[in-house]
């Protein structure tokens, strides 16, 4: 009788320790790890995770400039075979070996915020970035009455996502407002020291620039920081791009004029549901496109702004 009872609670144990090792495991994989805009897509992947009884796996870069780390990240999770992964690609080129590998391997692969050169992936989830590029130039036209000097700073070359945004504020400066011209533009490779170098040389050559479109939650963090240093807050327009307690704190204060904010929260748990979707044998939208929306001072207090701006993290990040 007692070898029976013994018998019957290996076997529970036993079981036990198969439906934990049958949970499904998602990799998230981030351009970088370092700003608010990552942290609040891990939220949002993990918020999707606990829907749908999937593990997440975050791994990223520290610096969304370090090609070579993501791709090292990429490569262990599908040697680890992983049910599935979202890549936010930190190059267009760089993850398509990779992607292809995992394809062959049968692991579905949703690209999320960046796109890539590759075909090799079920989904596409991201910001319609070419139009908020546009409603930013928009916006800063209107701030500045529609004519001068407008200066850019952009993040880094081969970014796909902000590579979209800067190209969409320049289409729109170019075809809608001839009395406005970009004089200057310069990269931040997504770093705050760097950007602020970068704005602060922009000023100098300029003094007379009416306005500036930084491209990315560093570049418009340090914008607006060149700004409150030089007491031009006002005298130059600054319309930026993400957001975070920084940059809403700036944009309250008036350091910043308008904001053309992101949903990653929504990003990180698209990305996720797509990826179970094709593992429970789905076919997910080829493409999800998640819209920009440009945020003043006047709207901060709006409920539905609120919820864009301040997703409870620490609910998704413990």
């Amino acid at each position: 009788m007692r070898t029976k009872v013994v018998f019957c609670a290996l076997l529970l144990v036993l079981s036990i320790a198969c439906n934990r090792q049958k949970k499904r495991q998602v990799a998230v994989i981030p351009k970088g790890t370092a700003h608010v805009f990552w942290q609040t897509v891990h939220a949002g992947a993990n918020a999707a995770g606990m829907e749908f009884n999937v593990e997440i796996l975050w791994n990223g870069p520290p610096a969304e400039t370090d090609y070579s780390r993501q791709i090292e990240i990429m490569d262990s999770m599908i040697a680890r075979h992983v049910s599935g992964i979202a890549l936010a690609a930190t190059d267009r080129n760089a993850l398509d070996a990779s992607i292809e590998r995992a394809a062959k391997q049968k692991i579905p692969v949703t690209v999320f915020d960046s796109g890539v050169a590759s075909t090799d992936f079920q989904t596409f989830v991201a910001t319609d970035n070419f139009a908020g590029g546009q409603a930013a130039a928009r916006k800063l036209a209107e701030l500045i009455g529609g004519r001068g000097m407008v200066g850019l700073v952009a993040n880094a070359p081969g970014s796909v996502s902000t590579m979209d945004r800067e190209a969409g504020f320049k289409d729109a400066i170019a075809k809608e407002f001839p009395k406005i011209k970009i004089v200057a533009e310069q990269f931040s490779m997504s770093d705050r020291a760097k950007a602020l170098a970068a704005t602060e040389n922009i000023l100098t050559a300029h003094p007379n620039l009416a306005g500036i479109f930084a491209s990315a939650e560093p570049a418009s963090v340090a914008a607006a920081q060149a700004l409150k240093t030089r007491d031009m807050n006002g005298k130059v327009k600054l319309v930026g791009f993400d957001s975070g307690d920084v940059l809403v704190e700036d944009l309250r204060s008036g350091s910043i004029d308008a904001l053309v904010a992101q949903d990653p929260f929504k990003m990180g748990f698209e990305a996720v549901r797509s990826v179970v979707e094709a593992l429970d044998g789905k076919t997910p939208p080829k493409r999800i496109d998640l819209h920009a929306v440009v945020i003043t001072k006047a709207d901060l207090d709006k409920p539905e702004i609120k919820a864009l701006l301040s997703p409870d993290l620490q609910k998704y990040l413990k």
